[in-house]
């Protein structure tokens, strides 16, 4: 429910833009907000994490998740009021993500972490795909404040049943899970040129995913295309996502490598994104975004899990969200340099575009440097 309340107008900005009478990038501020509030948050939500464990860290995202998007849908037809929800929202989120690694890290062991990260990071792509495929629709069906009134009472239901029924540790303990405090961790992982690495290919690959989700109606828009079928543009794109951070994952815990699968993803999401920046026909389009979240959200829990274990004994909800916050700095930049860089006559977006993919073809030389995970070597977990 965190992604679908970040994500909620991204696929209606021209709907909403009319609704509040608001520019496109006033609306997609809506969606920047969250990176701008990660950014500020991640540290005390890091120290949450690590300090008083994922359940009172999730605790307090999911109460406010539930505050303000009732907020949000109460008050739908007051802009100022939406915004500041948005704010609240945001700030709830990285308690919430931040978690995935630190109950992978407490529930299963070793040879089943990239799993259960990938499973666990496979709610960051269900919420944005049930925004992307809703949102249009009930735009259409039933109108803005009342699609962010339902969105609002099923956060506050979600973040209910979060409170009555998690639980910090398993029946039994999972494996051998010793760290060290944050700080000490947070100085030890960027002193690792590998992990130095990797911030940077999540700088540009986490950035990308937020720009292109944030700006999707304004990509296709040029071509023609509707809100519906930006919405199921979209939709498709995070299917796609789905489908690889379930199947990739669950083949990088069998071979117990990490590199070679993040190799892939970052060659193969290059021709899906250059597909979404110059198909003209529908069907390549929606097979470009296809191939793009597949490769693109395939490599997040890869990457989270890689990071926990080669930055070890540093504390997992740290890698994570140090990571993630890479990505929400970056989201910003793209944000706005998708707008500045479009063509003021069209509105095409071409020319950004076409930069991500060279700056993703750097990351794929600069993975090329990446040591293999200690898993591999048999040097850590069971």
């Amino acid at each position: 429910m965190t992604q679908v309340l970040w994500i909620t107008f991204a696929p209606i900005t021209s709907a909403a833009a009319q609704f509040y009478g608001k520019s496109d990038l006033m609306i997609g501020l809506l969606s920047m907000s969250f990176m701008v509030v990660y950014i500020l948050m991640f540290l005390p939500s890091a120290w949450v994490i690590d300090t008083w464990g994922f359940k009172i860290a999730v605790g307090i995202g999911a109460v406010l998740t539930g505050v303000f998007g009732l907020a949000r849908g109460i008050f739908a037809a007051n802009f100022t009021v939406v915004f500041i929800s948005q704010v609240g929202l945001a700030v709830g989120q990285p308690f919430v993500i931040g978690s995935i690694t630190k109950i992978a890290a407490r529930w299963f062991p070793a040879r089943e972490r990239a799993t259960a990260s990938g499973l666990g990071i496979l709610a960051l792509y269900l919420g944005p795909l049930a925004a992307m495929l809703l949102s249009p629709y009930l735009v259409l069906k039933v109108g803005l404040p009342r699609l962010l009134l339902y969105y609002g009472i099923a956060a506050a239901v979600s973040a209910a049943v979060f409170l009555l029924l998690a639980r910090e540790h398993p029946p039994t303990p999972a494996g051998r899970d010793e760290r060290t405090l944050m700080f000490d961790g947070l100085k030890s992982m960027l002193r690792r040129r590998d992990f130095r690495l990797l911030l940077v290919i999540f700088f540009v690959g986490l950035g990308m995913f937020n720009a292109v989700s944030t700006w999707i109606e304004d990509i296709v828009r040029p071509r023609g295309f509707t809100i519906s079928q930006a919405g199921w543009l979209g939709g498709l794109m995070l299917f796609g996502g789905i489908v690889g951070a379930v199947v990739i994952p669950l083949l990088s815990d069998r071979s117990r490598r990490r590199k070679p699968f993040i190799l892939f993803a970052l060659i193969g999401l290059i021709p899906g994104l250059l597909g979404m920046t110059f198909a003209s026909g529908y069907p390549l389009v929606l097979l470009s975004s296809f191939v793009f979240g597949f490769c693109l959200l395939s490599a997040g829990p890869i990457g989270f899990q890689y990071a926990a274990e080669i930055t070890y004994p540093a504390p997992e909800g740290t890698s994570n969200t140090l990571l993630l916050v890479m990505g929400q700095i970056s989201g910003i930049v793209f944000i706005f340099a998708m707008d500045a860089l479009k063509v003021p006559a069209t509105g095409a977006m071409t020319l950004p575009l076409v930069a991500m993919a060279a700056l993703t073809a750097g990351c794929v030389l600069l993975a090329t440097a990446l040591p293999e995970s200690p898993v591999h070597d048999g040097k850590r977990g069971n």
